[in-house]
């Protein structure tokens, strides 16, 4: 099978449920900002920006290492089994340690956040640290399906459980300590439960294996994903910090909380693009190591980047067009008009993100993992200096322009340094064409130059334009 048509099916089926599932969770956002207070819904993005940082902290990139030594050992299952023992002890210990110390923790974080929250977070972290590898072990075998099937079931009860608990009140959940009183902390609750069922479904593929721990192997793994972790680090540095940030560097402490509910919710506005970038990275991974030194990989490879940023941009051009649409999912409270702006400001750096995604396979590819870890602290830094010089003048305006500026730069010196490790021919040329046509686009909508009948034609004009461009040429 043509390995780009390959690589498109199992994205499909991915993507059945990380956009299905993920589309799905987005119509929780209608329910929260119509029950909650944007200080109510501030509090959740801060504690789940938090969650980011553990869940990277718990993996510690040890995904990556699996999908590569795998390909490179010959027992695959001992590097399954080895990988999976070290979850399991790391993330029990790090649940152990999060439980004795919860009041400190709770403390340390603020006003808000209580110590049962951090318990409940212990457990989630944990155990989706412990499943990340049963998940990858499916995406190795290209089990996408059965992949799928449990992502969405996990879905589907962690939303079920979201609209029951705050609709209804959360009857019957005495027994987790909540005060039954409609608060966020059932949005907790339902994605403990929805984690507790995502490891029973997965348990087969953990318990049915010859438990085997060896000690080389993991040590090579260890030394591969460290840099990863770092990395990995840094990287949520870029996506979060901004929402954790803003809470103590807005000018006005009496209104921060609001501040940081509304950037929360536009942010959940443009989470369409992360969307595609999540599905398109379950299959994307194991599929570029597999192709590795294959016939022609180097070409798939810059072939790949073409068309997903060709996807990108499209859904870049349809969300900002479509955004008074999208805009309506939100509650009233919400309608603020520096939402478009920051919609599409953090919308053009996703896009950049998932160039970037392309781009690090040079150093995945080579074992030069410790490049990951370089490009994603500078980006961190350039995301901190921005954040702190931006937030007190701009607000959170500032933050998605920081977060533009975080991911360009990580994707310039990412294509620098991949030309010199490892050069692929990617068709810089066009994706540039495209990208200023995308832009140019843009920039009519922004000012309101047209209406929406005439904005669509245009969207439908680029789709034209690239598929002429891109359609195969006839043989002789």
């Amino acid at each position: 099978m043509n390995p780009i048509k390959k690589l498109a099916g199992q994205t499909a089926i991915y993507g059945l449920s990380s956009v299905i599932g993920r589309l799905l969770n987005y119509l929780l956002v209608p329910l929260y900002t119509r029950y909650f207070l944007p200080e109510e819904y501030g509090l959740v993005t801060e504690m789940y920006a938090y969650v980011a940082f553990l869940v990277v902290i718990l993996t510690y990139g040890i995904e990556t290492a699996f999908f590569r030594f795998s390909n490179k050992e010959n027992n695959n299952k001992k590097v399954y089994s080895t990988a999976l023992i070290s979850l399991v002890f790391s993330s029990s210990f790090s649940m152990l340690l999060m439980f004795s110390g919860s009041s400190l923790i709770a403390n340390f974080l603020g006003a808000g956040i209580e110590s049962r929250f951090i318990e409940w977070f212990a457990i989630i972290v944990g155990l989706d640290a412990i499943s990340s590898i049963a998940f990858a072990k499916l995406r190795e075998e290209e089990n996408a399906i059965r992949f799928a099937t449990i992502k969405l079931l996990a879905i589907i009860t962690n939303i079920g459980l979201n609209i029951f608990f705050i609709v209804y009140k959360g009857y019957g959940l005495e027994i987790f300590g909540a005060s039954c009183s409609g608060g966020i902390e059932y949005i907790f609750i339902a994605n403990l439960i929805s984690s507790i069922v995502t490891i029973v479904l997965l348990s087969p593929k953990m318990l049915k294996i010859e438990f085997v721990f060896d000690r080389i192997i993991w040590r090579k793994m260890m030394i591969y994903a460290l840099p990863l972790l770092f990395a990995g680090l840094a990287g949520m540095v870029n996506e979060t910090i901004d929402r954790i940030l803003l809470k103590h560097l807005l000018p006005n402490s009496a209104t921060a909380q609001h501040e940081l509910g509304l950037y929360g919710a536009f942010y959940k506005l443009s989470i369409i693009m992360v969307l595609f970038i999540q599905t398109f990275r379950f299959a994307a991974e194991p599929f570029f190591f597999a192709q590795y030194k294959q016939k022609d990989d180097r070409k798939v490879y810059a072939d790949v980047m073409k068309y997903f940023v060709i996807i990108m941009m499209v859904i870049f051009l349809t969300a900002t067009i479509f955004y008074d649409f999208i805009i309506g999912f939100l509650g009233s409270a919400y309608h603020d008009e520096r939402g478009f702006l920051v919609v599409s400001i953090l919308l053009l750096a996703n896009l950049f993100l998932g160039i970037f995604f392309n781009l690090s396979i040079w150093y995945k590819l080579t074992e030069k993992t410790i490049f990951g870890a370089y490009l994603s602290i500078i980006g961190a830094v350039i995301t901190i200096l921005l954040n702190v010089i931006l937030i007190p003048k701009m607000g959170f305006v500032g933050s998605a322009w920081a977060t533009l500026v975080c991911y360009f730069s990580m994707v310039s010196a990412s294509y620098f340094f991949g030309k010199k490790y490892f050069p692929i021919p990617y068709q810089i040329g066009k994706i540039f064409l495209y990208l200023v046509s995308m832009l140019g686009i843009y920039l009519l909508v922004y000012n309101q130059y047209f209406n929406l009948m005439i904005n669509s034609l245009l969207l439908l004009g680029f789709i034209i334009f690239v598929y002429l461009l891109e359609k195969p040429k006839p043989t002789a």
